[in-house]
């Protein structure tokens, strides 16, 4: 992999969105854009350092988690939905195409957490429980599948997408054995890229668990996604990890690394 961006303190919610990677640098309440030279731009500056990650609407509105808030956000910072009744502390969000966003947090962060859905007229409630430590989430482009990665479970699972929203049809989509995934993407053959903060890789499976590729990284690996012209660039958001009471060490570390896949 090469570096394409450094000096951030903790890159994490990877997204490719009109020509340009997307993401949160926590610790400085910033999203980025950067394109594929390298160039970076400040989209939205938010007062909370972390959790924070964003995703769009059908529309192309911009919605933020305020995470220590519990809180979903528009562009501009006003309040779009109160997160707080399903989860006080909240991680990663991810939008469907009929303008429902889902957001996975948790109460405790040492007891499983759970998904809240937020429908298009502004009804907030909790589709699924036991969620351990959600972290990154995918919905398949057909919108009928809800991947979570429980980070806690060493697990993809998978939800049914109902019309109304609503989750079912709980599963294990795939068995990670001793990783711990972090931010996750999909790709044009329906498989995973995951990354993992400990084992300092992002690793593709598909259904079921089988392996396919695995990328190695010089430090932990919190989120990837897939993107360039021909959408076979995989950009990493890695840095290194100091744990829950020092996260952004002492100086920054994060970086976006790239790598071309297949």
């Amino acid at each position: 992999m090469k570096t394409l961006l450094d000096g951030l303190k903790l890159p994490e919610s990877a997204r490719w969105h009109d020509g340009r990677l997307w993401l949160a640098n926590w610790g400085t309440g910033q999203i980025l854009a950067v394109t594929p030279g390298g160039e970076s731009e400040v989209i939205a500056n938010v007062p909370s350092a972390m959790p924070l990650t964003f995703d769009w609407l059908p529309d192309g509105r911009l919605l933020i988690v305020d995470g220590p808030k519990a809180n979903l956000l528009n562009a501009d910072l006003s309040v779009y939905a109160d997160l707080s009744p399903v989860a006080g502390f909240c991680n990663e969000v991810v939008t469907d195409g009929r303008g429902n966003a889902y957001v996975n947090g948790s109460h405790d962060l040492q007891a499983p957490g759970a998904i809240a859905l937020v429908t298009p007229d502004g009804e907030v409630r909790q589709v699924a429980g036991d969620i351990l430590f959600g972290n990154g989430m995918v919905i398949t482009p057909d919108d009928s599948t809800l991947i979570v990665a429980e980070s806690y479970g060493n697990r993809l699972t998978a939800f049914d997408i109902a019309e109304d929203g609503s989750l079912s049809g709980r599963r294990v989509w795939a068995d990670l054995g001793g990783d711990h995934p972090d931010g996750i993407c999909l790709d044009a053959e329906g498989a995973v890229w995951y990354a993992d903060v400990a084992e300092k890789h992002c690793v593709r499976v598909r259904e079921g668990g089988e392996v396919l590729q695995k990328v190695e990284a010089d430090r932990g690996c919190f989120a990837c996604t897939l993107g360039g012209e021909d959408g076979r660039s995989l950009y990493v958001l890695a840095a290194e990890w100091h744990g829950w009471e020092n996260p952004f060490g002492d100086g920054p570390t994060g970086q976006v690394q790239v790598t071309e896949v297949g």
